[in-house]
């Protein structure tokens, strides 16, 4: 197999590296609030430490993470906030109410320098199917109070579930309105599918009109760099208000370490990309409302894993990153690359692989979901009998997403639905069991979300318009603006809202569903429901016809995200 671009000109150094929402108190209400954590009082040291909000993760039937961070300066370029080299106890309490009059669980978890003074607390012996409140305190400071929730019993059959899912928030292009606008709708859970934050240094990356917000600090590549970026976006009151909302599942891409990185392999050549990546891992750790096991450590993170939501649904949460090969052929879109089709290659890795496959084997949920970050559909960009497709995604790595799809068949899974990220639109696609007969049968689905802010404002145009329809059948909805998707899973049906904000480059932008795709139960295949109109003509803000907006969208296709 002929080495990539990049494996040769570094693979010396890699070898040798190691419901309805409750109106939640924001921390401006919650700061005088004069009851005490556990009836004890305590001497105020520190300025206000938790401007970088609340928040909750990972749900299981009988718990949650609960997380915070103390930073008394978040933009601090040491990226320790401004805190003193000292432990720091924190409080944390979860109750049944907002007003904390029944409180179920509470203890005392120690913020460490070491840790960047982040809390990360296990809490176990909750009910199940249950929603809780949450909130620390810390040297006399109370933080804004968060709600969460369990997860259903292993053997319960829940009726309902509501997801939202969301990626590539880049805090230069614009304001995070799709994060409040989606903890608005209610969500059970929500899932970010990568590209948390951006590695870019100020001004990099322009958008049409210029950015409208700068980030603080470099080029992430030290630990204070990804600290203090990850600081950075925790300050944005919009994602925090989603935070606080409902419980997270994380998993990273690229950005959150450096654009289109590969195993130990960077984009560019970098001796240190070892060290880098690792403080990469440590910053999202210390970020996110994660378990122990995801913790960090030589060998890498532990990121893919499973949640159970009942028998109504099981999230395979992915890791596309840290275990695939090079890509081949370069990063972007390459004509009949013959490499990308070699069995040998993967893009979960072996071991993700086999975990994976065993979960279809074991699944008894009525719906798999396959949460994770790059294009999973075939899509050829070229109208003629030549394959053009883009080399960072599982087009890159056919042989993998074949035995993945077939291990879901041969497993009899019931309902197989991919929710993807990564590339900056909506899209729909039914997926086949072999892209190169368009009539071969469809069996499973992919929803794939808009970018919350990357790309800058967007643009709209009529539905099924995209070009690259006329030669691939099973893409079914495309739309270049911003936003997020908010599925409703039953017993029955998955109804998944593509909902989009008409810009984002200025605040508070209304939110509203663009188009509307229904999957029926051991019915695979989309059916489209509801289609809002495109915006009338000369709008502002977006593009003035369908003409113009399929070009923007096959521009915005052929970059590098």
């Amino acid at each position: 197999m002929p080495l990539s671009r990049r494996s040769v000109l570094i693979s010396g150094a890699a070898v040798g590296a190691t419901g309805a929402v409750t109106a939640l108190p924001d921390p401006a209400s919650a700061r005088p609030r004069p009851a005490p954590i556990g009836g004890r009082s305590s001497y105020r040291k520190l300025p206000y430490p938790f401007t970088l909000g609340v928040a909750s993760g990972d749900p299981d039937h009988e718990g949650v993470v609960l997380w915070t961070r103390l930073a008394v300066n978040p933009l601090a370029e040491d990226g320790l906030g401004s805190m003193p080299s000292r432990i720091v106890p924190v409080e944390w309490e979860v109750a049944v109410d907002a007003g904390f009059r029944v409180v179920v669980r509470r203890g005392v978890e120690y913020a460490r320098p070491e840790n960047a003074h982040s809390v990360h607390v296990e809490v176990s012996g909750l009910l199940p199917s249950r929603w809780y409140f949450y909130r620390f305190r810390a040297d006399g400071h109370h933080s804004r109070i968060g709600r969460t929730r369990t997860a259903p019993s292993p053997l319960a059959d829940p009726s309902r579930l509501g997801v939202g899912f969301v990626s590539c928030a880049m805090w230069e292009h614009g304001y995070f309105t799709a994060y409040r606008r989606l903890a608005e709708t209610g969500p059970d859970l929500i899932l970010h599918l990568g590209d948390y934050l951006y590695e870019h240094p100020t001004g990099s990356w322009q958008t049409p009109g210029g950015n409208p917000r700068l980030h603080d600090g470099p080029v992430t590549r030290t630990l204070a760099n990804y600290r203090q970026r990850h600081a950075q976006y925790k300050t944005d009151p919009d994602l925090q208000a989603a935070h606080a909302a409902a419980p997270w599942a994380v998993v990273f891409d690229d950005h959150e370490v450096d654009d289109n990185w590969a195993g130990m392999v960077p984009r560019l050549p970098d001796p240190d990309f070892a060290a880098r990546r690792a403080a990469a891992f440590q910053a999202y750790y210390e970020h996110m409302p994660l378990r122990r096991t995801s913790l960090p450590d030589t060998a890498g993170m532990q990121i893919y894993r499973r949640l159970h939501w009942g028998r109504l649904a099981t999230f395979h949460l992915l890791d596309t990153r840290q275990y695939r090969d090079d890509q081949v052929c370069g990063d972007g879109y390459v004509r009949d690359c013959a490499e990308a089709q070699n069995p040998a290659r993967s893009i979960l890795g072996l071991t993700q692989e086999s975990w994976l496959l065993d979960g279809f084997q074991r699944s008894q949920a009525r719906w798999d979901l396959l949460a994770q970050q790059v294009f999973f559909a075939h899509r050829d960009r070229d109208r003629g009998p030549a394959v053009e497709s883009a080399m960072d995604a599982w087009d890159g790595y056919a042989a993998s997403r074949d035995r993945i799809t077939r291990g879901w068949v041969n497993a009899g899974v019931r309902n197989a639905v991919v929710l993807t990220g990564d590339v900056h639109a909506h899209w729909a696609a039914d997926l086949k069991l072999d892209w190169r007969d368009p009539g071969s049968r469809t069996v499973g689905t992919e929803l794939v979300c808009s970018s919350v802010t990357s790309g800058g404002d967007g643009a709209d145009s009529p539905s099924g318009s995209h070009p690259w329809f006329a030669w691939n059948p099973h893409l079914r909805f495309n739309n270049n603006m911003r936003g997020f998707v908010r599925a409703t899973i039953t017993r029955s049906t998955l109804t998944a809202d593509f909902s989009v904000l008409p810009y984002v480059r200025r605040k508070d932008a209304p939110a509203y569903t663009r188009a509307r795709f229904v999957v029926e139960d051991q019915a695979p295949g989309l059916h489209q429901t509801y289609d809002k109109p495109p915006a009338p003509t000369g709008t502002k803000g977006l593009l003035r016809d369908g003409v113009d907006a399929d070009r923007a969208t096959v521009e915005a296709e052929t970059r590098q995200y």
